[in-house]
């Protein structure tokens, strides 16, 4: 069924409406810019009671089948709704691991009693989900994960570590990659892929502090963890195939997210107002030459990242190398965010080096966003490994 121009625009004026007067009021704490740093009870209510509120008011898993607890309506609504999150700058939903890369899959990938059981708690943020990929002793060589999980009976016992599980202690499932065989053709065969409670006896998620003295990152481990054989997805021994295909929804190569924000995103409107305060010589540090025209090469690669998507629907744009916008996404958008952090504290010159004190600009807030950015350009994929991946698949390279 085709949309018209007229109900679109009904749509976001409704749509702009209800987020101008439900905007939550800022919290007396400090809000957390992704879910990556959601470490403390008050932070994790206050963000999951507000996706349940936009959830209940219809503006999040918009496109998702009506059956499964979606809006099932065109995608081009949810768009309006994502963007109009953003205009006003709202709150971030928590669940991204569940409404971006868990909540997909299953509706990609998963049975029909997966769906019927899974889809709407992520949608209302009942069930939070966590992602057990990597491990300690092999960085981004996800193939050769140890985590066990060995079959007994109707359950599966697993031993092992996870690591880097943003919202481990509050999540209900875990997306977890764990060993089922050994000694196949290759490293890839012998694991699985499984919906794991992480409320099962034997599975303790430990908080790890960060560099900011937040928390957010766990590291989870599996002591006889007993689940049961149901939370399989698919096969044993194909669990590749299905964390690749989680990796394509985790790094925005193919949609079918659930929509609404994942961060709390400074624009380059907050770089251009900071550059506006900021002094250089007695002046505003914007009537730098210098200054401007690095301020310029940042305005300019954060419009062509937002106008990519218009690009890769543009055949005469996108035809040389058709995959280059979907592969490159997570890639430009997590290092241009860290550069334009670091631009930002040196337009603050000396005062740059104030992080916790009460005379540091913006209370820190470019400090700190700068020193998460890193965890932007590392999980789901180091930049090192998406350069090799558009090397290999856009640009077809040897390996």
């Amino acid at each position: 069924m085709s949309v018209t121009k007229a109900e679109l625009k009904e749509f976001e004026q409704q749509a702009d409406h209800w987020f101008a007067e439900n905007k939550p009021a800022t919290p007396d704490f400090i809000l957390p810019e992704t879910f990556m740093e959601v470490g403390t009870d008050q932070q994790f209510e206050y963000l999951r009671d507000w996706q349940n509120k936009v959830y209940e008011a219809g503006y999040v898993g918009m496109a998702w089948p009506e059956e499964y607890g979606g809006g099932g309506v065109d995608q081009a609504f949810q768009d309006i709704a994502t963007r109009t999150m953003a205009k006003h700058r709202v709150p971030f939903l928590p669940n991204t691991i569940g409404l971006n890369w868990a909540g997909p899959l299953i509706l990609h990938m998963g049975t029909e009693a997966e769906k019927q059981k899974y889809i709407k708690g992520i949608l209302s943020a009942e069930d939070i989900w966590c992602q057990g990929f990597s491990e300690p002793d092999h960085g981004s060589d996800l193939g050769s994960a140890q985590c066990r999980a060995v079959k007994d009976g109707d359950e599966y016992v697993i031993n092992g570590s996870k690591i880097w599980t943003s919202l481990g202690s509050y999540a209900k499932y875990m997306i977890l990659l764990a060993r089922t065989a050994t000694g196949g053709p290759n490293k890839y065969a012998g694991l699985s892929f499984f919906l794991a409670p992480m409320d099962a006896q034997g599975v303790e998620p430990r908080p790890i502090k960060k560099l900011t003295g937040e928390y957010g990152f766990c590291q989870t481990f599996f002591n006889d963890a007993r689940i049961p054989a149901s939370s399989l997805m698919g096969k044993e021994g194909e669990g590749w195939k299905v964390a690749m295909t989680t990796l394509t929804f985790e790094r925005g190569a193919v949609g079918g997210q659930a929509g609404g924000l994942s961060m709390m995103d400074l624009s380059i409107n907050d770089i251009v107002e900071l550059a506006r305060r900021a002094k250089r010589n007695g002046r505003p540090a914007i009537e730098d030459p210098h200054v401007r025209g690095q301020l310029v090469d940042l305005i300019t690669e954060s419009r062509s990242n937002a106008l990519m998507a218009t690009r890769s629907n543009v055949p005469a744009l996108a035809s040389d190398w058709p995959t280059a916008v979907s592969m490159s996404g997570k890639l430009r958008s997590s290092e241009l965010k860290r550069r334009m952090c670091q631009f930002a504290i040196s337009l603050q010159g000396a005062n740059g080096a104030r992080y916790v004190s009460s005379e540091a600009v913006d209370g820190g807030m470019w400090q700190r966003s700068y020193l998460n950015a890193f965890s932007g350009t590392i999980g789901g994929g180091t930049s090192q490994i998406q350069h090799n991946i558009i090397g290999e698949r856009v640009l077809g390279l040897p390996k």
